[in-house]
């Protein structure tokens, strides 16, 4: 007979609170393994998603993924306000980070191709809880950073068409500032792709992959344009004489500053990953899909970056549509090159929001299937083979918020959720990698996280607070010497319990240290709003888990639903084939 349900009654779901302590205890560090989350967690959602992409689609997805969020959204701002010209060295810096942090990705994806991404790695290492907190907020990062990029695109076909978004929005003086803007365009056209991905999967990548080709075709125009109409004083000298010169015009604090703002350029990659269940050959083709679009990416990033500083002085950059506006109202015959890039840009955007709302629908439906939110989100609809009930609900969540929500609001918390769930991805691969549940003491691995991570907080407090002299550099150094020591010392005396078989980060444990440190160093970077926006957003996650999820997983784990006891659960021969092979 089933356990009852812990909300089948109001003085059910009481009795549950009064457990709440010993169910905690029991569930959140509650581990998964690979096998499980491949084949009972999978087969929670009833019917399996097709396995239809390869990596050249894994390329395409991850470029029309970041080209788009990147360059035509977040740029101007980080130019304008933090960087000046040296926001080629920042889209440099982003990119680097986010190769390590792809590397980490990779490892987990290719061992355990499941649509979950993030939230099934700190799963399998950490336990329930931290997935839960990082699943939450990489489904907030995706819904605000589709609702950022959908309020550009509304910019952008502006430019396009010759009519100022302005126009297209309805302001309501009565609603606060940042949330006074009605924009139904953007509406629009975040419920036309989320009606696209609830179709098919393989017919939204090819969609995909002819947008993004066109999209390229722009980027090299942009390109071309930059350099050939752009001049090289631009990189040096302002417009105005007053504001700061030089290609440092903010120091290398402001590079780093716009570093973690154009991170969100880079979470499409993330996006990849949560493809994995869908991709033919993982082992062959998640490596060069995941780390091939951030080299691309990257590459592009910083070339689209160089020509628009060569176009304008970086204080006379627009910073919501930094690349048409540099064009619009000339009067030399080059005015229709703002049109022009107001086209491309309107193709770059609508690819990366197809990719992310792809993204998001994934992590929400294996959030689902973990019972940590009501399993209706983790169905996949038995004719078309996509995850349906979360497409739809995070496209409506998505659409709501696009409809009032602006730009500025939305950037640095998504940069700051960004950096925090890279940043736990990168430990749990170390801690994957050197602990073995129940057989390794898992005390000197935790011990290592946690010193580095404190060290590597201390040189960025000390890089963003101590007044530059020597007593700073003498601070830095030291911190650095004590985090390479740490390092190293780990490295020499705790042997690693696991190596991967088909693919791994190298130089374990250097890279996935070094992305750990770059996060950290680049969420310091962040001001201070961000900061209690994120606070209250985990509380409100923390306070979701603690007052539910925790009573759903009990119930699961009761009934079955979590443990070797769900065996009349159907699973297709061929998945238990994968499942042999891969495990």
């Amino acid at each position: 007979m089933d356990s009852p349900s812990s909300f089948s009654t109001f003085s059910s779901y009481l009795r549950a609170l009064s457990h709440t302590p010993s169910r905690l205890a029991r569930r959140a560090f509650s581990v998964s393994t690979s096998f499980e989350e491949m084949s009972r967690v999978r087969a929670r959602s009833g019917s399996s998603m097709r396995r239809t992409l390869r990596w050249f689609d894994l390329v395409g997805l991850g470029i029309g993924g970041m080209v788009g969020a990147g360059v035509f959204v977040t740029t101007g701002h980080a130019t304008r306000l933090y960087a000046g010209p040296a926001v080629v060295l920042s889209y440099a810096i982003a990119g680097f980070c986010a190769l390590l942090s792809a590397f980490c990705y990779t490892e987990f994806a290719v061992d355990m191709p499941v649509a979950g991404g993030a939230f099934s790695y700190l799963r399998v290492t950490f336990g329930e809880f931290a997935a839960f907190l990082t699943g939450a907020n990489l489904v907030a990062d995706y819904v605000m950073s589709n609702a950022a990029v959908a309020r550009g695109l509304t910019a952008y076909l502006g430019t396009a068409i010759g009519v100022s978004s302005d126009k297209w929005r309805l302001t309501i003086p009565s609603l606060p500032h940042g949330f006074n803007q009605i924009d139904v365009v953007a509406v629009a056209v975040v419920l036309l792709i989320t009606l696209v991905i609830c179709y098919s999967t393989r017919e939204s990548s090819m969609m995909n992959m002819i947008l993004t080709a066109l999209h390229i075709l722009f980027i090299a125009f942009v390109i071309m344009i930059g350099f050939w109409r752009g001049s090289w004083k631009n990189f040096t000298e302002p417009g105005n004489p007053d504001n700061p010169s030089g290609f440092f015009p903010h120091g290398a604090a402001g590079v780093f500053k716009g570093a973690a703002m154009v991170y969100l350029s880079y979470i499409g990659y993330d996006a990849v990953s949560t493809m994995a269940e869908e991709v033919k050959d993982p082992v062959k083709d998640i490596p060069v899909g995941v780390s091939g679009s951030v080299v691309i990416v990257t590459v592009l990033y910083c070339l689209m970056a160089a020509s628009m500083s060569m176009l304008l002085p970086y204080d006379m950059i627009d910073a919501e549509a930094p690349f048409s506006a540099a064009f619009s109202g000339k009067s030399d015959g080059w005015g229709w090159v703002s049109r022009v890039i107001g086209v491309g840009a309107s193709f770059g955007i609508l690819t990366s929001l197809l990719v992310a709302m792809l993204g998001q629908a994934r992590y929400m439906c294996v959030i689902g299937r973990s019972n940590v939110v009501p399993s209706w989100f983790a169905r996949v609809h038995p004719n078309t083979s996509t995850p349906v009930n979360a497409s739809a609900f995070l496209g409506i969540l998505t659409a709501a918020i696009a409809l009032f929500t602006d730009l500025d609001v939305l950037l640095n918390l998504v940069s700051i959720g960004t950096l925090f769930v890279f940043y736990m991805v990168a430990n749990a691969v170390i801690y994957r990698r050197y602990v073995a549940t129940g057989t390794t003491n898992p005390w000197p691995t935790l011990s290592f996280l946690c010193s580095f991570s404190l060290t590597s907080i201390m040189f960025t407090l000390i890089w963003k607070f101590v007044p530059t002299g020597r007593a700073k550099a003498g601070l830095l150094s030291a911190c650095g010497v004590i985090a390479v020591a740490i390092l190293q010392l780990f490295h020499c005396m705790v042997p690693q319990v696991r190596k991967p078989e088909f693919w791994g980060v190298p130089f374990m444990p250097w890279i996935p240290s070094i992305s750990i440190f770059l996060n950290l160093f680049l969420l310091g970077s962040l001001d201070g709003p961000s900061y209690v926006r994120f606070g209250f957003f985990s509380a409100v996650a923390v306070l979701f888990y603690v007052f539910y999820s925790v009573h759903a997983s009990f119930d699961a784990e009761g009934d079955g639903s979590l443990t070797q006891k769900n065996v009349e659960v159907h699973v297709e021969p061929t998945q238990i084939e994968d499942q042999i092979l891969k495990v």
